[in-house]
């Protein structure tokens, strides 16, 4: 079966609309929102970056990612680990209620992950470092039901002890939110 050819040109022609639309320049104007709103979010990039998100998707942006640098603890763990929360906890509250108190919340997936777990160990330079066979991740809105935890790991945190997942398994939980069938085969 040979390989379908794609016209990226319509994408590039929609992605340059959406750039210079005024829908798209009022969505990035942050100074629109009050001050108390964009202090509940956090004046720094990853507080900011919620907000914009929020505003994108009432704007019908469908797809956005946030990435917050920093996290990448292989020493420092103690020292930093405050400093990352302090950035990342208020933001993700803010956002996550914005979109309740907005109605958004139940027709927005977000999902909260890394590329791969830590070591359950703190190893010599006080930090962990990659871990592929056990780490977390949150869903929230998106017709998810809230307040469970689905898996386990051992007492070590080495191996999964209950409901073990695969990427695929969180890839299709992401596709079930959206209404796609997980079964679905894209070409």
């Amino acid at each position: 079966k040979a390989v379908e050819k794609y016209n990226l040109d319509n994408y590039y022609e929609q992605a340059l609309n959406l750039i210079v639309s005024g829908k798209a320049r009022e969505a990035f104007d942050l100074e629109m929102e009050s001050d108390g709103l964009r202090d509940r979010y956090g004046r720094n990039t990853f507080g900011q970056s919620c907000l914009l998100a929020r505003r994108l998707a009432e704007k019908g942006v469908r797809f956005i990612q946030l990435y917050h640098r920093g996290w990448d603890h292989h020493g420092g763990l103690v020292k930093y680990m405050n400093t990352c929360c302090g950035l990342t906890d208020k933001p993700t509250w803010a956002l996550l209620t914005d979109l309740k108190q907005r109605g958004m919340l139940e027709e927005t997936l977000l999902v909260f992950l890394t590329d791969f777990g830590r070591t359950p160990k703190i190893n010599k330079n006080g930090g962990r470092d990659h871990f592929p066979n056990v780490y977390s991740l949150a869903f929230a809105g998106g017709g998810i039901q809230g307040g469970q935890v689905y898996g386990a790991s051992n007492r070590k945190g080495t191996e999964p002890s209950a409901g073990a997942c695969s990427p695929a398994d969180i890839h299709a939980t992401a596709f079930k939110a959206m209404g796609i069938d997980p079964l679905t085969e894209l070409h």
